[in-house]
């Protein structure tokens, strides 16, 4: 199993830009898929977005899109989550996860994510 661990999260203002990084143990991370989801109070956790090993292809919620960036540094075993133009709505306690599988555009919401990191508070204030 993959070791995960979140860090970067904060208290932001609406309109502030926050990143994430979330940090793998495994040695084969370029072949790992990476999914950020988020959990807000009271609600279940959701998808934000995710990213094909290999830095290839890249797929986000409607709500994030064109405001979140996901990458990834396969050299430092690391992924990101880049996020802008944030609003109150993004509050959320944020978790990275890792895969050995493929994304499609049929699945990306779907597949069975392997590992999980422990969370990382985003507070966004109005």
């Amino acid at each position: 199993q993959v070791q995960l661990v979140e860090s970067g999260g904060g208290l932001v203002q609406a309109g502030g830009s926050l990143r994430l990084s979330c940090a793998a143990s495994a040695r084969t991370f370029s072949r790992l898929v990476m999914g950020w989801f988020r959990q807000a109070p009271g609600k279940e956790r959701e998808f934000v977005a995710a990213m094909n090993w290999g830095g290839g292809s890249s797929y986000y919620d409607a709500s994030v899109k064109g405001r979140f960036t996901i990458s990834r540094d396969n050299a430092k075993n690391t992924a990101y989550l880049q996020m802008n133009d944030l609003k109150p709505d993004d509050t959320a306690v944020y978790y990275c996860a890792a895969a050995f599988t493929f994304l499609t555009d049929s699945n990306y919401r779907n597949i069975n994510y392997d590992s999980w990191g422990q969370g990382t508070q985003v507070t966004v204030s109005s």
